[in-house]
């Protein structure tokens, strides 16, 4: 339970540098970030493999490439359900959920080498 907690604020956290970084996504506060990373969780588990099954004839004609806006639409859909949190512009589409990727990679794995014991 714990490790789910973490895994929701360190998503939370990745979306507060996207939102810096990229002028196309815009979050309230923290609140909407903490809301969008739980979104975002359930999107990816329940809607994304249905658009990757779907989508998989064009991500094999594209060599992959169409993956990209597979991601994108499951983050814009994802601030669809929640007030505060805006995904606007071609580039936040495409690329801000490879920063928020990035950054949450780089978080989760801070958190799980300063404390080993919170992520068991």
């Amino acid at each position: 339970m714990l490790g789910k907690l973490l895994t929701i604020l360190a998503t939370a956290l990745s979306l507060l540098v996207v939102d810096i970084i990229f002028p196309g996504v815009d979050l309230a506060n923290f609140p909407a970030a903490m809301a969008a990373a739980l979104i975002i969780g359930i999107v990816n588990i329940g809607v994304k493999p249905i658009i990757s099954i779907l989508s998989l004839p064009a991500t094999i004609l594209t060599l992959g490439a169409f993956s990209l806006v597979v991601n994108g639409l499951c983050f814009w859909l994802a601030s669809l359900f929640v007030p505060g949190f805006i995904v606007a512009g071609f580039l936040a589409f495409i690329f801000a959920p490879i920063v928020l990727s990035v950054v949450n990679t780089f978080i989760t794995n801070y958190f799980a080498e300063r404390y080993p014991e919170l992520s068991e």
